[in-house]
Protein backbone atom coordinates (compact mmCIF):
# COMPACT_ATOMS: atom_id res chain seq x y z
CA UNK A 1 0.00 0.00 0.00
CA UNK A 2 0.99 3.54 -0.51
CA UNK A 3 2.81 5.05 2.45
CA UNK A 4 1.62 8.49 1.38
CA UNK A 5 -2.01 9.21 3.66
CA UNK A 6 -3.64 11.99 1.49
CA UNK A 7 -3.04 9.49 -1.43
CA UNK A 8 -4.40 6.77 0.31
CA UNK A 9 -7.10 8.35 2.09
CA UNK A 10 -7.80 9.98 -1.89
CA UNK A 11 -8.00 6.39 -2.99
CA UNK A 12 -10.33 5.09 -0.90
CA UNK A 13 -12.51 7.89 -1.12
CA UNK A 14 -12.58 7.30 -4.89
CA UNK A 15 -13.42 4.04 -4.29
CA UNK A 16 -15.97 4.55 -2.05
CA UNK A 17 -17.45 6.94 -4.55
CA UNK A 18 -16.81 4.37 -8.05
CA UNK A 19 -18.65 1.83 -5.95
CA UNK A 20 -22.28 3.47 -4.60
CA UNK A 21 -22.09 4.31 -8.61
CA UNK A 22 -21.50 0.76 -9.74
CA UNK A 23 -24.54 -0.21 -11.50
CA UNK A 24 -25.27 -3.52 -9.73
CA UNK A 25 -24.86 -1.60 -6.44
CA UNK A 26 -27.02 0.94 -7.42
CA UNK A 27 -29.75 -1.72 -8.72
CA UNK A 28 -30.03 -3.47 -5.18
CA UNK A 29 -29.83 -0.51 -2.82
CA UNK A 30 -26.17 -1.11 -1.40
CA UNK A 31 -24.32 1.56 -0.45
CA UNK A 32 -20.64 1.71 0.74
CA UNK A 33 -21.11 4.13 3.80
CA UNK A 34 -16.70 3.99 4.54
CA UNK A 35 -13.40 2.65 3.86
CA UNK A 36 -11.12 3.72 5.89
CA UNK A 37 -7.63 5.29 4.53
CA UNK A 38 -6.03 2.24 5.37
CA UNK A 39 -8.56 -0.33 4.01
CA UNK A 40 -8.51 -1.72 6.97
CA UNK A 41 -12.05 -1.06 7.53
CA UNK A 42 -15.14 -1.25 5.29
CA UNK A 43 -19.20 -0.55 6.35
CA UNK A 44 -21.73 -1.20 3.62
CA UNK A 45 -26.08 -0.81 3.69
CA UNK A 46 -28.49 -2.04 2.00
CA UNK A 47 -31.93 -0.56 2.22
CA UNK A 48 -35.27 -2.68 1.64
CA UNK A 49 -37.15 -1.67 -1.08
CA UNK A 50 -39.27 -3.04 -4.40
CA UNK A 51 -35.79 -3.48 -6.38
CA UNK A 52 -34.34 -6.05 -3.59
CA UNK A 53 -37.38 -7.75 -1.62
CA UNK A 54 -38.22 -11.25 -1.85
CA UNK A 55 -41.92 -13.02 -2.39
CA UNK A 56 -42.46 -12.64 1.73
CA UNK A 57 -41.17 -9.02 1.65
CA UNK A 58 -37.65 -9.67 3.21
CA UNK A 59 -34.12 -9.17 1.79
CA UNK A 60 -33.35 -10.73 -1.34
CA UNK A 61 -30.94 -13.18 -0.31
CA UNK A 62 -28.90 -12.64 -3.60
CA UNK A 63 -28.39 -9.22 -2.47
CA UNK A 64 -27.33 -9.87 0.93
CA UNK A 65 -24.59 -11.52 -0.23
CA UNK A 66 -23.97 -9.22 -3.01
CA UNK A 67 -23.71 -6.40 -0.62
CA UNK A 68 -20.41 -8.25 0.96
CA UNK A 69 -19.05 -10.12 -1.93
CA UNK A 70 -15.89 -7.87 -3.25
CA UNK A 71 -14.51 -6.39 0.14
CA UNK A 72 -12.44 -8.55 1.65
CA UNK A 73 -10.46 -9.38 -1.56
CA UNK A 74 -10.40 -5.42 -2.24
CA UNK A 75 -9.00 -4.68 1.61
CA UNK A 76 -5.95 -7.50 0.89
CA UNK A 77 -5.27 -6.00 -2.39
CA UNK A 78 -4.82 -2.75 -1.18
CA UNK A 79 -3.13 -3.71 2.04
CA UNK A 80 -0.64 -6.28 0.11
CA UNK A 81 0.29 -4.06 -2.96
CA UNK A 82 0.14 -5.52 -6.26
CA UNK A 83 2.56 -7.97 -5.55
CA UNK A 84 0.34 -10.29 -4.40
CA UNK A 85 -2.43 -12.29 -6.48
CA UNK A 86 -5.90 -11.94 -4.56
CA UNK A 87 -8.77 -13.90 -5.52
CA UNK A 88 -12.13 -14.91 -3.80
CA UNK A 89 -11.98 -18.89 -4.03
CA UNK A 90 -14.94 -19.48 -1.94
CA UNK A 91 -18.17 -18.41 -0.27
CA UNK A 92 -20.54 -19.79 2.18
CA UNK A 93 -23.86 -17.56 3.36
CA UNK A 94 -26.12 -18.48 6.15
CA UNK A 95 -29.39 -17.04 6.98
CA UNK A 96 -30.15 -16.58 9.60
CA UNK A 97 -32.95 -14.08 10.34
CA UNK A 98 -35.06 -12.43 8.28
CA UNK A 99 -33.84 -8.96 6.84
CA UNK A 100 -37.05 -6.79 7.74
CA UNK A 101 -35.46 -3.16 6.68
CA UNK A 102 -32.09 -2.00 5.92
CA UNK A 103 -29.09 -4.27 6.86
CA UNK A 104 -25.53 -3.52 7.39
CA UNK A 105 -22.06 -4.82 7.43
CA UNK A 106 -18.58 -3.98 8.84
CA UNK A 107 -15.89 -5.66 7.44
CA UNK A 108 -12.02 -5.40 9.20
CA UNK A 109 -8.98 -6.96 8.47
CA UNK A 110 -5.53 -6.54 10.84
CA UNK A 111 -1.94 -6.17 10.61
CA UNK A 112 -1.66 -9.67 12.23
CA UNK A 113 -4.02 -11.02 9.66
CA UNK A 114 -1.31 -9.08 6.87
CA UNK A 115 1.73 -10.66 8.81
CA UNK A 116 0.23 -13.91 8.49
CA UNK A 117 -0.29 -13.79 4.92
CA UNK A 118 2.97 -12.69 4.17
CA UNK A 119 4.61 -14.94 6.36
CA UNK A 120 2.95 -18.15 4.21
CA UNK A 121 3.05 -17.10 0.92
CA UNK A 122 6.85 -15.37 0.93
CA UNK A 123 7.94 -18.55 -0.67
CA UNK A 124 5.58 -18.85 -3.86
CA UNK A 125 3.08 -20.89 -1.70
CA UNK A 126 -0.28 -20.00 -1.75
CA UNK A 127 -2.81 -19.09 1.14
CA UNK A 128 -6.33 -19.75 1.27
CA UNK A 129 -7.31 -17.31 4.74
CA UNK A 130 -10.59 -18.11 5.87
CA UNK A 131 -12.75 -14.95 6.54
CA UNK A 132 -16.13 -13.84 8.01
CA UNK A 133 -18.58 -11.00 7.64
CA UNK A 134 -22.10 -10.62 9.83
CA UNK A 135 -24.87 -8.72 8.41
CA UNK A 136 -27.05 -7.05 11.26
CA UNK A 137 -30.41 -5.35 10.88
CA UNK A 138 -30.60 -2.00 12.31
CA UNK A 139 -31.35 -2.91 15.88
CA UNK A 140 -28.37 -5.44 15.63
CA UNK A 141 -29.99 -8.84 15.01
CA UNK A 142 -27.74 -11.46 12.87
CA UNK A 143 -29.66 -11.70 9.53
CA UNK A 144 -26.92 -13.49 8.05
CA UNK A 145 -22.88 -14.59 8.23
CA UNK A 146 -21.08 -14.71 5.36
CA UNK A 147 -17.92 -16.77 5.03
CA UNK A 148 -15.12 -15.99 2.34
CA UNK A 149 -12.43 -18.17 1.49
CA UNK A 150 -9.91 -16.25 -0.16
CA UNK A 151 -6.79 -17.09 -2.45
CA UNK A 152 -3.16 -15.15 -1.83
CA UNK A 153 -0.02 -15.50 -3.81
CA UNK A 154 3.18 -13.94 -4.01
CA UNK A 155 3.52 -12.94 -7.84
CA UNK A 156 6.76 -15.24 -9.49
CA UNK A 157 8.32 -12.03 -10.03
CA UNK A 158 8.10 -10.53 -6.31
CA UNK A 159 9.22 -13.48 -5.25
CA UNK A 160 12.51 -13.09 -7.40
CA UNK A 161 13.07 -9.39 -6.55
CA UNK A 162 12.95 -10.51 -2.27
Amino acid sequence: MSHNPKKTARKARLLRWAMNLYPPYLGAGIRVRHISADFQRVQVKMGLGWYNRNYVGTQFGGSLYSMTDPFFMLMLMENLSRDYIVWDKAANIDFIAPGKGPVFAEFSIDDALLDTIRARTAKGEKYLPELQVEVRDGAGTLVAKVHKTLYVRLKPRARQAA
